[in-house]
């Protein structure tokens, strides 16, 4: 089953990425992006802050704290400061006491989201070949 936060909408958008034909010829540039972004979402905190803000939509850090199992605080705030730098959240600080912070996608955060979904499909429709894969790898003496 897809993960909840991905609608129909974004199931279909990352089909029809998954369908696309690459290009002959890639921009460096380009390819640059791709290969940092790969290892940015490569991190797990990534795509688990990318899936709760998808499902939860703005959230304040103690919320996105509580919701992500295993994260620390640190990491909580390196990974939000990246995806900030890279356009995937907004960040809203509120001039109140305590502080508040607000954490949302933005249209960067939701598209990735749904390119990343595809991941999701592909361990879905490939689930038991894998793990066959992975018991007859074990089994090898």
């Amino acid at each position: 089953m897809v993960s909840r936060a991905f609608d129909d909408e974004v199931v279909a958008r990352a089909r029809a990425i998954a369908e696309t034909t690459p290009p002959d010829t890639v921009d460096p540039k380009v390819e640059a992006l791709v290969t940092q972004l790969i290892g940015r979402v490569a991190d797990k905190w990534t795509m688990l802050i990318l899936e709760l803000l998808e499902e939860q939509g703005e959230l304040r850090f103690t919320q996105i704290f509580r919701g992500i199992d295993g994260i620390s605080q640190k990491m909580l705030t390196q990974t939000l400061r990246q995806m900030e730098r890279d356009g995937l959240v907004t960040r809203t600080v509120h001039a109140v006491v305590p502080p508040r912070v607000d954490y949302r996608l933005t249209h960067l955060g939701n598209s990735l989201g749904a390119a990343f979904c595809g991941v999701w499909l592909w361990a879905e429709e490939h689930l038991n070949e894998v793990e066959a894969a992975r018991t007859a790898f074990d089994t090898r003496g």
